[in-house]
């Protein structure tokens, strides 16, 4: 539109908008549109990862075959790495500072492999939950699809790997004199409840890691605190016998040293379930509830910030 100015000018001026001059949140209420990238609700979620639960395990294996490609031994790794690092912590610990105490070397040795195996799955699975969408802007960038596959196929892979890993551990347990029996069939639910913890802190420290990428750089160290304090490689019990309750009951109860001594309970003959805490069951389920759950929810509260700045 157009109109003659007082001095003989033409002033041109913008016709009327059809909406009104509407703000663009009532324009996106009106013709029904919603903002690009928005969070869904919990529950369309949860629909969404169920949609893609093939990706996230295709991704898992596809992650898992790649991880040693460039070695020579190639899946060899996955268990010749937990093995050397048992075979160092034993010369250290077993014969050098005599952690051992109280156990036959029957016992000790697949006590100490078993807390080895197990403590890496959880290890390893918060170090790939660091780095799980810091790691993959690309992909994350790119495609759209529920940010939390990521962390959880990163978990998955560890369990695969701790799955493949396994054999070793059954043929140093039986070795050793623990052969198979009823007790063998915990195996199951315990790595079920390790695995849902372990993906509850893996959601965790991705989020957290996708803001802070310098966390990857710290965490070495965090973990191998928490495993010193965990009884990888020596007794709880044993080891803190005639010193403060309170902190032999709060390094027993951890998480950790929780699903470690379950693993050792039903693999080892000699490792009795006087080693374990009362209701240790009930702590193991409610650990793996209370991570799995809070950990998916706290990931899912920042979904539409993941890979923006």
């Amino acid at each position: 539109m157009s109109e003659t100015t007082h001095d003989g000018g033409i002033a041109v001026t913008a016709p009327p908008s059809p909406d009104g001059g509407l703000s663009r949140g009532d324009l996106a209420a009106r013709y029904g549109l919603s903002v690009s990238g928005a969070r869904p609700g919990l529950a369309e979620y949860v629909r969404q990862m169920w949609g893609r639960r093939h990706f996230i395990l295709a991704f898992s294996q596809a992650k898992l075959t790649a991880q040693y490609s460039q070695a020579k031994l190639g899946q060899l790794w996955q268990v010749a790495t937990p093995l050397l690092n048992a075979a160092v912590y034993y010369l250290i610990f077993g014969l050098i500072l005599k952690a051992d105490r109280g156990m036959s070397h029957d016992v000790y040795i697949p006590f100490l492999v078993t807390g080895v195996f197990v403590f890496t799955f959880t290890q390893s699975s918060v170090m790939a939950g660091v780095r799980a969408i810091s790691g993959n802007l690309g992909l994350v960038r790119a495609l759209h699809f529920p940010r939390a596959s990521l962390p959880i196929s990163f978990a998955l892979q560890q369990l695969q790997q701790l799955l493949f890993s396994m054999v070793v551990l059954f043929v140093v347990a039986i070795g050793f004199g623990s052969y198979p029996g009823m007790s063998w069939l915990l195996i199951f639910p315990i790595l079920a409840l390790q695995f849902l913890f372990n993906t509850g802190l893996a959601l965790i420290f991705a989020r957290l890691g996708s803001k802070t990428p310098d966390l990857a750089q710290l965490m070495p160290f965090v973990m191998r605190t928490w495993m010193y304090a965990s009884g990888v490689m020596f007794s709880i019990p044993t080891m803190l016998k005639g010193r403060s309750e309170l902190i032999a009951d709060l390094l027993q109860w951890n998480p950790a040293a929780i699903y470690m001594d379950l693993m050792r309970f039903s693999l080892i003959d000699g490792y009795g379930s006087g080693n374990l805490p009362p209701h240790v069951w009930a702590v193991a389920l409610g650990w793996a509830v209370l991570f799995a759950a809070g950990g998916f929810v706290y990931f899912w509260k920042a979904e539409e910030k993941y890979g923006r700045g």
